[in-house]
């Protein structure tokens, strides 16, 4: 991945952006935050999650388990989705395929949950893991940026692709130790940047370099508006 990390910008954006979130997690007091902190953090990242994916449910229809069936996905994946992160570190494919099979539980035949759905997306599924086991210099941010971009774009599965990306790009940032308690809600950063977020997925999935160029300096603004979304930084959406 040393060529991501060589594109003019990239480095110093992301090194900036991980300064914020270690400064942000550092001064509230890691120590002094609860699981009511965290919950909070995933129940914001299902909700942005699920309204990018094309939910109308609102942040305290969703608080309230109410909203509409792709809100309730994203908030079912939620609960489960840290239970994952040693599933991550020592079987990637396993946890993506899990990820999907909890998102999508109920939307499409049991034949398809977990399952890539031509030979060509398990190709690129594994191409995936092999990234994530892979020993690497880049920054936490980056391989996590570009997980994000490859399943939003690959579209492996039969259904909830988007949900999938952006929950895997937070098991990484966990696993990978940028944010270890989930406080960061990278989700909410791509919903307020949400033209932004569509318009470079779209140049990601084009495969030229410019496209991955600037999904990964988009991916570093991104991150910083997910740390600004923390339940850390404000009480509401």
């Amino acid at each position: 991945m040393a060529w991501l990390v060589s594109l003019e910008g990239v480095s110093s954006a992301y090194a900036a952006t991980r300064d914020g979130i270690d400064v942000m997690l550092r001064d509230r007091g890691l120590r002094r935050t609860s699981p009511e902190t965290t919950a909070e953090s995933l129940l914001r990242g299902a909700h942005a999650s699920a309204v990018l994916e094309g939910s109308g449910a609102t942040l305290d229809e969703v608080r309230s388990s109410g909203g509409d069936a792709v809100a309730r996905d994203a908030v079912r994946l939620s609960t489960e989705l840290l239970g994952l992160v040693p599933v991550l570190q020592r079987a990637p494919l396993q946890a993506l395929a899990r990820i999907h099979a909890v998102a999508a539980a109920g939307s499409v035949g049991a034949d398809e949950l977990g399952r890539p759905r031509s030979p060509e997306a398990a190709e690129r599924l594994r191409g995936l893991a092999d990234l994530l086991t892979m020993q690497t210099s880049a920054p936490a941010l980056v391989v996590a940026a570009i997980a994000h971009a490859d399943l939003a774009t690959a579209a492996p599965f039969a259904s909830h692709n988007g949900i999938v990306a952006r929950a895997a790009e937070r098991l990484v940032l966990v696993a990978r130790g940028v944010d270890e308690k989930s406080l960061v809600v990278p989700e909410a950063g791509h919903l307020a940047l949400r033209a932004e977020y569509e318009s470079n997925l779209r140049g990601y999935a084009s495969g030229s370099r410019a496209g991955v160029h600037a999904w990964l300096l988009y991916g570093a603004e991104a991150f910083a508006a997910g740390a600004e979304a923390s339940p850390l930084r404000r009480t509401s959406l």
